[in-house]
């Protein structure tokens, strides 16, 4: 018999049991309309397009002078730590978002979430070492950080978003506390959990702030290519003292089942003989102890895709941008229907207006937490997820997150109708009790 005491704290955070609470509430309410999962739309999915990928990709190989053997281990052997592919994903970058890094430069990861650990994990070496992450946050980036043992700082967001005065003050008051702030990790595209999006004004701020502080910064934008309208050029394409690690996905732009991401990792770093390599090749040797390599059958799949479109994954995606824009803006049109602006005022009622992305966040006057999930699940058939879990240092009792690309425009007006009434029975519960609204 084990000790809860005896494993790692990680395991008893209860950061790290969310996604498995969410899943019991989705399996337990299977009739419920869901706006908690971040996935893309099924209904772009065709299962013989993965063989028709994985041809293209063992056609590619053979003209470009792979024999038999060579084509066949590509696909059963382990294969590079660092990735077959490199070189098509290398490509992509240039031709989608103007990002000119060499192919020893990128690192293929299983999924962008292994990218976030290598990179926290490689950045981190010292325990007065501290990741700052932009708050609210995405949960994985949280979640490495817990599982690596390496301390996070908050950089709130206010209601327009990430601004570079509060990750001068976060720097400051680490640095006061003794501690060495070596990163900062954001999504500039749509975040998630509230869909903000940091202007171009903003990202040419904080990179000259990340010179002045010496910081790196961990970029991940999953969502610029299924968004519509035009793309504000990345970190990493602004960038000109190699001061972004940019993290990547095909979850979104491809499919997420291929597992397949990546780390482009271009700084320069010298050994204690004072030979110089990339960041890149640091991310591999630990990589070579975590995962051993990223699945060349998945790989392949995706190079496949790659090729079919010449590297443009915008190209790939024209259909699916437009659909979750439509599927946003119906969200939004639904909420100013279901909430007119008398009676979101009066109960204390707001939300974000992103304009891509997958999600949106909205302000309610009660506690949104687990139990009140359930009960919204039970009661009202809706599930969405609390804002709480995006908040790793604590706040956002009083919010939700709204994903708004799985469902359909149907499923969207009938679950944001539900979501109302649920919305406005608790706001009665809690004025009933004499408990404050706010």
């Amino acid at each position: 018999m084990l000790s809860i005491d005896d494993l790692h704290a990680s395991v008893s955070d209860p950061l790290l049991d969310t996604m498995n609470f969410l899943n019991e509430i989705t399996t337990r309410y299977p009739q419920a309309i869901s706006f908690a999962p971040g996935r893309p739309y099924d209904g772009f999915f065709d299962v013989e397009q993965v063989f028709t990928h994985l041809r293209r990709y063992l056609r590619h190989l053979e003209e470009t002078g792979c024999s038999p053997g060579q084509v066949r281990d590509a696909l059963f052997q382990y294969g590079p730590t660092a990735g077959r592919i490199r070189e098509l994903i290398a490509d992509s970058l240039r031709k989608d978002e103007g990002i000119d890094v060499p192919p020893e430069a990128v690192v293929v990861t299983v999924g962008c979430q292994e990218a976030m650990l290598l990179a926290v994990r490689a950045l981190h070496a010292r325990p007065q070492d501290v990741l700052l992450v932009v708050d609210p946050c995405y949960v994985g980036i949280a979640g490495a950080a817990r599982v690596l043992g390496v301390e996070t700082a908050p950089v709130p967001e206010r209601d327009g978003g990430f601004h570079c005065d509060e990750l001068r003050a976060a720097v400051l008051a680490a640095r006061a506390r003794g501690l060495r702030p070596r990163a900062c990790y954001l999504v500039p595209d749509h975040a998630n959990p509230r869909g903000t999006t940091v202007p171009l004004a903003t990202r040419r701020e904080l990179l000259d702030l990340a010179a002045e502080f010496d910081l790196l910064i961990l970029e991940d934008s999953p969502y610029r290519m299924v968004s519509p309208g035009p793309r504000i050029p990345t970190l990493k394409a602004l960038d000109r003292d190699r001061r972004v690690v940019h993290l990547g996905s095909y979850a979104k732009t491809l499919f997420p089942g291929a597992r397949v991401g990546y780390a482009v990792a271009d700084q320069p770093v010298a050994d204690r003989a004072g030979r110089t390599g990339l960041l890149a090749a640091e991310l591999t040797k630990i990589k070579s102890m975590v995962t051993v390599n990223t699945s060349p059958l998945s790989q392949a799949v995706v190079a496949g895709m790659l090729l079919a479109a010449d590297g443009r994954t915008a190209e790939l995606n024209t259909k699916t941008s437009a659909y979750y824009g439509d599927t946003l803006r119906a969200t939004l049109r639904r909420l100013d229907a279901c909430f007119p602006p008398e009676r979101r005022d009066a109960l204390g009622v707001r939300w974000t207006r992103p304009e891509g992305g997958f999600f949106l966040a909205l302000d309610v006057p009660f506690v949104a937490d687990n139990a009140a999930l359930t009960r919204s699940a039970r009661q009202f058939g809706v599930i969405w997820t609390p804002l709480s879990y995006f908040h790793p240092h604590g706040g956002g009792t009083h919010g939700i997150r709204l994903s708004t690309s799985y469902l359909t425009e149907h499923d969207i007006a009938e679950g944001i109708s539900r979501l109302a009434r649920f919305v406005e029975a608790e706001a009665a519960e809690a004025s009933g009790e004499g408990r404050p609204l706010r």
